[in-house]
Order: structure tokens, then sequence, then C-alpha cells
């Protein structure tokens, strides 16, 4: 039996990875800033922990807590709305500091215990915002584009170790927590100059010709997290493949 350790489980796409993963016969350790161990049904197999991977310190806990493991889901994320003219640099820099420095430090901690025992797999979740460009989202998809580029990087240098380094792109989700944990990094980032650009683009976002689902996510996660093969990217939802097919 294998164990995974997700992080940013406490809504949307982490929490139904970590109740698909359940359900296939893993152990789940479901990691999140403040832990809710209310949201997923008790079980030998279920675990929540504390985990902020803006903090070193958090995640040395966490991992101790969590013991070996056998696959890590990097999914912890925020999201940024706004035209980039008017983000301040440290909305910048905190996004950075979750969606990109976050992931690899926890692959950095995570790669020891990896490299040992020659075996594990480590699933980065991105975006379908790196397969094609959309307004608006400029600090939010150069965030997922770096994760992009260290994920193909990495996946090459751990081949010797037989540690496998995979990629997840999800498509848009209305459904997830997107917009309301984009939540004061939106202010003041949308000034008139830009606004009725802006209007149309939320239009947009309003009426989507196709949606991806978390039940989607999780499933290509878990498919990932297993796969043996040498492929890279694994595009998630419908629209996200409709793009990654162009």
């Amino acid at each position: 039996m294998k164990t995974v350790l997700i992080t940013g489980c406490s809504s949307g796409y982490g929490l139904e990875t970590a109740r698909h993963f359940h359900a296939q016969g893993w152990n789940v350790v479901a990691t999140m800033r403040t832990p809710r161990p209310d949201i997923l049904p008790p079980s030998e197999r279920f675990r929540v922990l504390g985990l902020d991977v803006t903090k070193p310190e958090s995640i040395a806990a966490a991992l101790e807590a969590s013991g070996p493991i056998d696959a890590l889901v990097n999914n912890a994320g925020i999201g940024a709305f706004g035209a980039f003219e008017a983000t301040p640099m440290a909305t910048i820099r905190e996004v950075f500091e979750t969606n990109t420095f976050g992931v690899m430090a926890m692959t950095q901690a995570v790669l020891p215990q990896f490299r040992a025992r020659r075996s594990g797999v480590i699933v980065n979740v991105t975006s379908s915002a790196t397969l094609a460009p959309f307004p608006m989202v400029a600090v939010y998809t150069a965030s997922k584009m770096a994760i992009e580029g260290f994920t193909a990087s990495l996946a090459l240098e751990l081949e010797a170790f037989n540690v496998r380094v995979k990629l997840v792109e999800p498509g848009y989700g209305p459904s997830t927590s997107f917009t309301s944990n984009t939540g004061s990094r939106l202010e003041g980032t949308i000034p008139e100059a830009y606004a009725a650009f802006a209007r149309q683009i939320f239009a947009a976002m309003a009426q989507p010709a196709a949606v991806t689902t978390a039940p989607d996510v999780a499933e290509v996660v878990l498919r990932a997290a297993v796969d043996v093969s040498q492929k890279l990217r694994f595009p998630a939802g419908p629209d996200a493949v409709a793009l990654a097919d162009q």
C-alpha cells in the first residue's frame, strides 16, 4: 500500500484528489495551511496535517509527521487576476512564493528519501494557462510556466535514480476557489484604463465553452502518479485537452 502526500487539500482539486487516491487504496496525507479534519471522512488511511509550503519549518514538520511517502502531489497554489501594470511587486512575489518556490521547496525536501530509495514520483499541478495565452493573468501564468520548465528539466535529472516527475495541467474550473483565493490580490489591479477589457474577460469566464471539474483533475493526477513511461504532460479536463491538441 503506497502513501501520497498532497498539498493544498482544503478545497477544490486538492480535496478531490485526496479523496480519489484514498478510494483507490492509497494511504493519503492531506495537507493544508489550516487543518480541517472534518472535510475528510475518518479513516486509518487518511491523515490531515498542517503545512504552509512557503515556510521551511512547516515543510520539515509535516514530512517528519507523515513518515516515508511514495508520491508527492504539489497542488497548493494561489490565484492572481489583474493588469500586470497595476500589480504590485509584493503581490508578484507572494504568488511566486506559493506557486513556484513552494513547489520547489517541497520537491527539494522529499528528494533525499526518493533518491536513496531509488523510487518515487512527484506530480506538479500547473494550469492550462501554460498551454495558451490568456490576458489578465500574466503573473499567475508566469508562476506556473516556471514550474513547467522546472519539471521538464528535473524529470531528466532524476531519471538515473528512478524518480519520476510529471505535470498535470488542469483547465478552467469555475467551481474551484481560484477567484476567492485571489482575495485582496485583486484589489487595485484593474485600473480604469483596463476596466472595459477586464469586464469582457469576466464575461467570457462566466460562459466558458468547456470547463474542468475536480474529479477530472483527480483522475488525471492519479494517472500521472502511476504512469511509468516518459510521458511528462497530462492535460486535465476537456478544455485543457483541447488546448493541448492545438
